[in-house]
This record gives C-alpha cells, structure tokens and sequence, in this order.
C-alpha cells in the first residue's frame, strides 16, 4: 500500500512547538499562537507516553477557525513519526454506505500500529556497473547484469524482469549504495558512496553520502514495519472485497476475521516479533454523533488496544442526536465524564499573518 502526502491545510504541521519543559514557543514546527491550549497537549502528551491516559478522550472545543484540527495533528506527530494518525469528520459516517459501528471500528483499527520484526537476507553493497540489454526486435523479455560491490569482495550478478524494472524505477546508477531484499525483490537506495562524491561539482541538498558496506554482499538484518491494523484486516479479507465488486456489498469486515487477527498479533507480542503502536484517531464535529455512536465510544475506549481518540466541536449546549436530551458541545455527560477537555481562543491579527506566511513558505 503506498501512502500519498498531499499538501493541505496542515501540512505544514510537525509538532506542537513546545521546549522541554512545555513552554510553547511563539512559532515552531508551524504552530503558532493557542499558547494555553498547545502546552495542555503537552501535557496530554506526556500522560499518553506514560500510559495514564487509558480509557479517557481528548475534547478539544472553541470557535470554528481556532486551530483544533492542528493541535489534534501536532499531537500526534508529537508522538512519533510512525505514529498513526486518522482524521474523520463525524458527518462522514452517516454517507459511507455501511453502518456507523462499522465506519467507526474501521476508523479505530485504522489508528492503531502494528509494529513487526523479522529477519529477512538481503544483498548489500556499492553499484560498480549497471548493464541492461533490449531486445533488437523491441519486444521480448530484458536481460541484465548487475556489479555490486563491498570493501572485501564483489560479484556480479544476473538479473530478471522483475529486478530490472525496480532498478529503473529507483533509477539506480554506478556509486549508489543500494540494499535488495531476497525474499520480495525490493531494491532501496541508502544513498551515494563516499567515493563518488568528487564525481559532480554540485549536489542537491537531498543527496546523502554513505561509506561503502563491509563485509560480505549477503548478509542477515533485521527489518521492522509498521502497519495499522485495518490494512492487515484489509489484506486477510481480501477476497471478501474482491468479491464485493460483483454483489454489490459494501465492503464490511466480518468480525470473525478481525478476532482471527486479533489473536494472532496477541500472539506476536507475546513472542517479542511484534508491538503495538497506539496512534491518534481524530473526530471532527463530534456534536453530529448519536447516541449508537457514543455508546459505540464509551465501549471501545475501555479496549486493550484503543487509539488516543481526540474530539473536536465548535457548539455549546445543544442536543444529544437521538434523544431529547441537552446537554454541553451534544455529548453525553457520562461520556464527558471521561474527557480532559481543552479549550482553545480566537487567533490575533498577527498571528494570523504569521500562520499565512508559514502556509506561503511551505514547500
């Protein structure tokens, strides 16, 4: 599955610009301003890394255009770059074709990683030569030759269709220092060697110098990824969603398979070859959830593997969807009763042009 960064309206966010000691700072990580509200994130932040935050939510409530969704953002990257981070707007699940604990479970499994660990054998080495023969016709099957080299030894090795495609892809050349995983073929680049580096007069600020790798080409080495749970749900149901094309389902996940799965990642930690990684799960508009919807949260937040949930609204008091009952920002009073809630203020004049010259300068 690749994963696509589009420039929005928060792109620009990397943290919540705090110093060590939770003092907000005027302008960092492109935060600005909410000086109350970002150093209370922080402190959330704090209490979330030492696990005193289980079975509670996060409400974030103030005016529409006070940056809610930032620091909900900034939180969350706050946390760690592989942290999983969902962002949904409570309006959504009532137009997605499935039903709201369904919308909602898969919003929650989407917010919680799974870190794996496994031994895989890769070949490690610098490219001394890269030599790919067409066919004369134009058609036909490439072939190629592949002169990888390490400070003890070198070899040269024959490459197929499959190896020949990826190398054109990640446009490798002579002097790259590259890894190539045996098992599925994938070819990443670590960057230029060190002997190359007087080959160009001038080099981009993305490009990285590597000492070229010792030892043997072969080698065994430890590789971790992270993957949330709803893609592994995704990939065990996988034929479930290939046969909804043709019956016209709408693309649920039996609970069957998701106690499958859950059983098996328990039993992943429990031999050390996986951890989970509690993202955030971030719902916008929270006063248009029902009671079915916050029942469904005052259940799931009381999970052993539950997100950090944050919730946003810009109302007061107002009613509970589903009932005749008022009550403030439309959320049950049980429901926030579990809730550190903060409050965030209208932006000043200057901070608003500090906030548009940061969204300017954004590459």
């Amino acid at each position: 599955m690749t994963k696509i960064e589009r420039i929005g309206a928060h792109s620009h966010i990397r943290g919540l610009g705090l110093t060590d000691d939770l003092t907000p700072k005027a302008s960092a990580q492109g935060m600005v301003g909410q000086i109350k509200a970002r150093r209370a994130a922080g402190v959330v932040q704090n209490m979330i890394k030492e696990g005193k935050l289980a079975g509670q939510a996060v409400l974030i409530a103030g005016q529409p255009g006070t940056g809610k969704t930032a620091i909900a953002l900034g939180l969350a990257q706050s946390l760690g770059s592989d942290t999983p981070f969902t962002a949904i707007s409570a309006s959504e699940i009532y137009s997605l074709g499935m039903s709201k604990t369904e919308v909602l479970t898969q919003a929650f499994r989407r917010s919680i990683g799974v870190r794996i660990k496994e031994e895989t054998e890769i070949i490690e080495g610098e490219v001394v030569e890269v030599q790919i023969d067409r066919p004369a016709t134009g058609t036909g099957a490439k072939v190629g030759k592949l002169t990888l080299k390490t400070t003890e030894m070198e070899t040269i090795y024959d490459l197929g269709n499959k190896l020949i495609e990826s190398l054109t892809k990640e446009k490798v050349q002579a002097g790259d220092v590259i890894t190539i995983d045996k098992a599925t073929g994938k070819i990443t680049k670590l960057g230029r060697s060190f002997t190359r580096a007087r080959d160009y007069d001038a080099t981009g600020p993305q490009t990285r110098f590597v000492q070229c790798p010792e030892g043997e080409l072969q080698k065994r080495k430890e590789v971790v990824h992270t993957v949330t749970l709803h893609e592994i749900d995704v990939i065990n149901n996988r034929t479930q969603g290939f046969l909804a094309l043709f019956s016209g389902d709408t693309g649920e996940i039996k609970g069957e398979v998701r106690q499958q799965i859950n059983a098996k990642v328990a039993e992943w930690r429990e031999e050390g070859k996986a951890e989970l990684v509690p993202g955030v799960l971030f719902v916008d508009e929270v006063h248009m959830l029902d009671i079915e919807c916050f029942s469904f949260l005052n259940r799931a937040l009381e999970d052993d593997m539950a997100p950090v949930v944050i919730v946003a609204t810009n109302r007061g008091i107002t009613r509970i969807r589903g009932t005749q009952n008022m009550s403030p920002h439309g959320i049950p009073i049980d429901m926030l009763d579990r809730m550190i809630i903060i409050k965030t203020v209208p932006y000043q004049e200057k901070e608003i042009k500090e906030i548009l010259k940061i969204r300017c300068s954004t590459p």
